[in-house]
């Protein structure tokens, strides 16, 4: 059975990839997407039998692979509770993500090469989280971080979709080379790459030195940061976050995926299945603990201000992830994982929301345009509103009933109480409090006020240049909508203008003129259907399997050694005290009321706040201004680097001594030899008497 969960993903991927557009896409689709929903109606029934603790650990050999030395590597393929967990985490994002792009795709010409990548996607996470050696998993590491290099550059014609997917592939490469330095040191110190072997030998290196960079250190402290680094990186923590915003140049699905099942989860998954490493390395943890925290609150304080539909659910999931990791940083690996599982389906749901917002839009992507589509497409707004619910953790705390992220944010937030971490704790209460205002900001900027598209001078000029000039080609390829430029103007002044105020507009060929100017439209049924499934899970994910995942007493039976779970500490998450737990619901009402009072109560309010504080609205509208110290740092000397390695290594050096010097030899030589050859007897006889007397001469003097 699992064989098949793991490599029908990958037949799929070869079928559509090669056969391409001699199959057609119909077919491609058909294969891609059943391939990936028989992966999902396979992985529950493994789920469920750990939930009902029948199932066993297990491992299914596959094939022996490599073999140097003391290095032996076979490839197969593990299936514990973390693998089942993930296991329907990823195949029921995924068959739900190749369902919903029937429709959000359906115009687009590469559809089979589309479909074709998000298979190979699902088939490098399968591999990365069934992995029995570290080997194995860097496999699908590397395949997870290749498939979203060509996801994210699918519209290849785009000069901003190609920007973005180097750059996700190169701040990769940066936390990847930690990962591979991780996965060196532990077979120095190991001698095996096996993970079962690894996390049983691990509590005896407690104490243990190793040189590193020329000095002394714990072993097990630099060993765990050089994992984490990896985790970093493909997590999108604070320092190798930079390409996870811009990652939405790729279209809406693939966003879904990203965010939701695939790569983004990678890191999470590696620190709590190596977890018995890190409660060796308490320094280690305190590094992953602080470094949670601090993404959690950085990206949250960007989202405050993003005004792209995506870009703000994009900080969203950086800011999610931060919580991941600070809680595997006090040791609440369980509570850690539960919030990845719940987070899958309402994240997934926000995005693939937000994607059926742009199609009714027309691709415009800007939440300044928008206002009064709630009765637009009553569908996508109720599905949108649960995953609200859901990731503002909205519930009762003494009654214990609540949305998806109420079980799963708030169990991470009273475990860093129940740690004896106020500082942490602090974070993730305030952290709470601006999720809520900034997923409601979207919500109203959306859903609520009047429609900031209805007649509005932007649109009648649209229609103008639509019949004046016939078929916009703004969009080189593809159809999701271009970024408005957020620096040329104070965006919050125009959230409540009637006038949209970018200078772009919608698709002009979509445009639907009519005495209301133009008119939104529900999606089609197959983008609305995943939106209901994952509607569903954001409503129950939490309340369902908490018991499982946090339970103080059925939490260690579900994970039976899969993860390190601290039985004390969840105890004491369900032994905090009431203004404790009631903390994260008043942040959340608190953030609630703002974004209502803000958007609804008072439009005006976000303009004269940010005209009062505008140094520090422009500081988190260009997020932190991480990227341009970046490229001060690292873009810039490195181009000054490569041109002088150009011009004087290359060109002036190189060139000028190697190639070309030697072209100049033969042709000067060449020039020479071609003088003499003139074809004439005297001249060759005066040569002939010239080298006779060299001759006589030589012996006579000798």
């Amino acid at each position: 059975m699992i064989l098949a969960i793991v490599f029908l993903p990958l037949l799929a991927a070869a079928i559509a990839g090669l056969g391409n557009k001699a199959i057609g896409a119909t077919p491609a689709k058909l294969v891609t997407t059943g391939a990936l929903f028989v992966s999902c109606l396979l992985s529950w029934p493994i789920f469920i039998g750990f939930l009902g603790g029948h199932t066993p650990a297990t491992v299914t050999p596959v094939l022996d692979w490599i073999h140097s030395g003391s290095l032996n590597v076979a490839w197969a393929l593990r299936v514990d509770t973390m693998t089942a967990v993930m296991l329907v985490v990823i195949t029921t994002v995924s068959a739900l993500v190749h369902l919903y792009s029937w429709g959000y795709m359906s115009e687009d010409p590469d559809q089979p090469r589309f479909f074709a990548y998000l298979c190979l996607f699902t088939f490098a996470m399968l591999m990365l989280v069934t992995a029995d050696s570290l080997i194995q998993m860097f496999f699908g590491w590397e395949g997870v971080g290749l498939a979203s290099y060509l996801l994210i550059g699918f519209w290849f014609r785009k000069p901003s979709a190609n920007a973005a997917a180097i750059k996700a592939f190169v701040v990769n490469r940066v936390g990847d080379l930690g990962f591979m330095l991780g996965i060196f040191g532990t077979f120095l110190v190991f001698n095996t790459v096996s993970i079962p072997a690894i996390l049983a030998a691990a509590p005896s290196m407690a104490g243990s030195t190793i040189g590193f960079l020329g000095f002394r250190a714990d072993t097990m402290t630099v060993l765990c940061l050089l994992l984490f680094v990896g985790a970093m990186g493909k997590s999108a923590q604070l320092g190798l976050h930079t390409w996870l915003p811009d990652a939405m140049e790729g279209p809406t699905p693939v966003s879904a995926l990203i965010h939701a099942a695939t790569m983004v989860t990678a890191g999470v998954f590696m620190v709590c299945r190596l977890s018995p490493m890190f409660e060796v390395a308490p320094a280690a943890l305190e590094v992953v603990r602080w470094v949670g925290a601090a993404t959690c609150l950085f990206a949250a304080t960007c989202g405050l201000v993003q005004t792209d539909i995506k870009r703000v659910i994009a900080y969203s999931t950086c800011s999610q992830l931060g919580y991941m990791f600070f809680a595997a940083g006090i040791g609440a690996y369980g509570a850690a994982m539960f919030h990845l599982f719940t987070h899958a389906f309402f994240k997934a749901l926000l995005f693939l929301g937000a994607g059926s917002v742009i199609h009714a839009m027309h691709h415009e992507q800007d939440m300044r345009y928008y206002g009064g589509l709630r009765k637009e497409i009553p569908l996508t707004f109720w599905g949108m509103m649960m995953g609200t619910l859901a990731i503002t953790g909205v519930g009762l705390p003494f009654v214990d009933i609540g949305f998806a992220g109420f079980y799963s944010k708030d169990a991470i937030i009273e475990a860093a109480w129940a740690a004896g971490q106020p500082g942490t704790w602090f974070v993730g209460v305030l952290v709470a409090l601006l999720t809520a205002f900034y997923s409601w900001r979207l919500m109203f900027l959306t859903f609520w006020g009047k429609p900031r598209w209805v007649n509005s001078e932007h649109i009648q000029h649209a229609v103008h240049d639509a019949h004046g000039h016939g078929h916009d080609d703004h969009h080189a390829h593809g159809h999701d909508a271009h970024h408005a430029d957020e620096t040329h103007h104070n965006p919050a002044q125009a959230e409540d203008a009637g006038d949209a105020p970018s200078p772009h507009g919608p698709r002009q060929q979509d445009l639907q003129v009519g005495t209301g100017g133009y008119h939104p439209h529900e999606s089609p049924l197959p983008m609305l259907v995943p939106l209901i499934v994952l509607s569903i899970g954001a409503i129950a994910a939490g309340f369902v399997f908490a018991p499982f995942f946090i339970g103080a007493e059925t939490g260690g039976a579900f994970w039976r050694g899969a993860l390190f779970f601290n039985e004390h500490l969840m105890h004491g998450i369900h032994g905090v005290p009431e203004p404790i737990k009631l903390a994260t619901a008043i942040a959340m009402l608190l953030g609630l009321g703002t974004a209502w009072y803000a958007y609804i109560a008072n439009p005006r309010f976000p303009a004269a706040l940010s005209d009062q504080f505008g140094v520090l609205y422009r500081f988190l509208l260009n997020k932190w201004y991480f990227d341009e110290l970046y490229h001060l740092l690292f873009v810039r000397p490195a181009f000054a680097i490569g041109r002088f390695l150009w011009h004087r290594g290359d060109e002036q050096t190189i060139n000028r001594f190697g190639p070309d010097g030697s072209a100049w030899v033969v042709q000067m030589g060449s020039r020479a030899a071609g003088k003499l050859q003139s074809g004439y007897v005297y001249s060759y006889a005066f040569v002939m008497l010239i080298g006779l007397t060299a001759a006589v001469t030589w012996v006579i003097a000798g």
